[in-house]
């Protein structure tokens, strides 16, 4: 077995070339290098080594509450003492308040050393994120205080059986009781429904306080603590779904029985400000897919260095001087540091306020980088051929959690029908074109030019449904190329790598 190793230094350099020449507010490149450092210690120390006992393990329900697998809570409590899952969150509430492009960093780390770990404390940031966006100062004082310390964690309940990404079909509701709400429904998928990490858990519900005629304009926003002042909240958990990997992550059914709630925002706004934390979501699932390709492809190349087979003319080689092994070998790379520039670049976007640009790369970025952890885990797999069968080796771990990424936060089919419908067409195709202007001074005037003749394509298309994945397939191309552009010349190792990229993107475009 290969022990996790944080990708570090190919993260302070993706970092490095995403914030040249841009003004992003509150960072500090040096600053951000020793706490994704410091971070990363922290990672390969405490929470690698419990994920893979953790996958054994998995999560069971007792007594209707989730138990986590052990070890699990003396790492939280570590995390925790630390003070990482107050990391992006203000001051003024005990975070420590550092920029999204440090907690990026942070993020990837964390999922390569154990994902499942990740999922569960993950959402605490983007609840902060939308209360502070959207509650009341009551609501931020009470809230983000021991979400910041860890005393609470967070979920996000939207989707719900026959209700998935058609959230105009949520029939959960709320009722107002006087000064608070009273919310009655089913929730499922609810990652860290249920925990025995923290004391306490806030829960963001999506429930509907209009008609079912209403649509999503009836859908508001609600925060139901798991305990309010007269003990329990009526939610409980209904069960644990068993699935294909991230086993030590309790995807949980959730009831909630009349529970008490509060309304975040005004009633009928609940769709805007729950995107406030899915939005940024998305980029953070790009980030797992990236930390995926990255921990596959350090699996796999130490294993290649290692394993002799066949010969040359100076005698025994390792597999990794075969042409063949090789080949899966650069892909796996070029995947995994072209990916990482993707999100940065995008995360710089959103931090400098390009709004447009940030729209347009969110999703390209979801869809490719989730994509890109699931092929270089088979490519892993591959590269160690029997081997990496076994469990023994955990590249095959790393598939079976990489899948969940490509589905989770949007299908990726779904990011693909919405990039050739409503990016397109916002502002007027403002989106797409602040996205030309970001790759022309990164790719080839050809290469640049079959895309716009994909764009114009779609656009005219009475169906642009028909042409989605195509055109997500050459947007998320283009953009990696453009990644590659910016990694060619800081390594001679990135350097070939860039050529390969460089070929495999003409192949498609040019």
């Amino acid at each position: 077995m290969t022990p996790f190793k944080a990708p570090l230094d190919d993260i302070l350099l993706s970092l490095s070339l995403a914030t040249d020449g841009m003004d992003v507010p509150d960072y500090d490149a040096e600053l951000a290098g020793e706490i994704i450092s410091h971070f990363a210690g922290f990672a390969e120390g405490v929470i690698a080594p419990i994920d893979e006992a953790g996958d054994r393990e998995g999560c069971h329900l007792e007594n209707g509450r989730v138990r986590m697998p052990a070890g699990f809570k003396d790492a939280y409590d570590q995390l925790v003492e630390g003070g990482w899952q107050g990391l992006g969150m203000p001051e003024e509430f005990g975070g420590m308040e550092q920029n999204a492009l440090v907690n990026a960093g942070c993020s990837e780390i964390f999922t390569g050393a154990n994902h499942a770990l990740q999922m569960v404390t993950s959402l605490a940031g983007g609840a902060a994120r939308t209360i502070l966006n959207f509650g009341t100062d009551a609501q931020k004082s009470t809230w983000i205080p021991p979400l910041a310390s860890g005393e609470m964690l967070a979920t996000m309940c939207l989707t719900e059986p026959g209700a998935g990404s058609d959230l105009s079909r949520v029939r959960t509701k709320a009722v107002k009781d006087g000064e608070v709400y009273r919310i009655t429904g089913e929730k499922i998928f609810i990652s860290g429904g249920d925990q025995d990490l923290s004391a306490g858990i806030l829960h963001l519900v999506l429930a509907r306080t209009g008609t079912p005629e209403d649509g999503v304009k009836g859908l508001s926003l609600f925060l139901c603590p798991s305990d309010t002042a007269a003990g329990r909240n009526t939610v409980s958990v209904t069960r644990i779904e068993e699935k294909m990997g991230i086993h030590a992550s309790p995807t949980c059914q959730l009831a909630f029985d009349a529970a008490e709630g509060d309304l975040i925002g005004k009633e009928g706004g609940g769709l805007m400000a729950m995107f406030t934390m899915m939005n940024h979501a998305r980029l953070d699932v790009a980030l797992q897919g990236v930390a995926h390709a990255a921990r596959a492809a350090d699996i796999a190349a130490t294993y290649a260095a290692e394993r002799i087979q066949g010969r040359n003319a100076s005698g025994p080689v390792s597999i990794d001087q075969h042409p063949a092994v090789q080949a899966m070998l650069d892909e796996q790379q070029a995947l995994a540091k072209g990916g990482r520039v993707m999100c940065h670049s995008a995360m710089v976007a959103m931090e400098t306020g390009n709004r447009l640009l940030t729209e347009f790369l969110t999703p390209v970025c979801k869809a490719f980088c989730t994509d890109a952890g699931i092929r270089s885990a088979d490519l892993g797999i591959q590269v160690l051929g029997g081997y990496g069968y076994l469990k023994e080796y955990r590249v095959e771990q790393t598939l079976r959690d990489a899948r969940i990424c490509a589905i989770y936060e949007g299908t990726n089919e779904i990011h693909a029908l919405t990039l050739a419908t409503r990016l397109l067409r916002m502002d007027n195709g403002a989106a797409a074109d602040a996205f030309a202007e970001y790759v022309a001074p990164r790719v080839s005037a050809e290469n640049l030019a079959a895309w716009q003749a994909h764009r114009a394509k779609v656009s005219a298309a009475s169906n642009p449904a028909v042409l989605a994945g195509d055109f997500m397939r050459v947007t998320g191309l283009l953009a990696w190329q453009a990644a590659w552009a910016m990694l060619d010349g800081t390594t001679p190792d990135n350097t070939r790598l860039a050529q390969y990229v460089r070929q495999r993107v003409d192949a498609v475009l040019g």
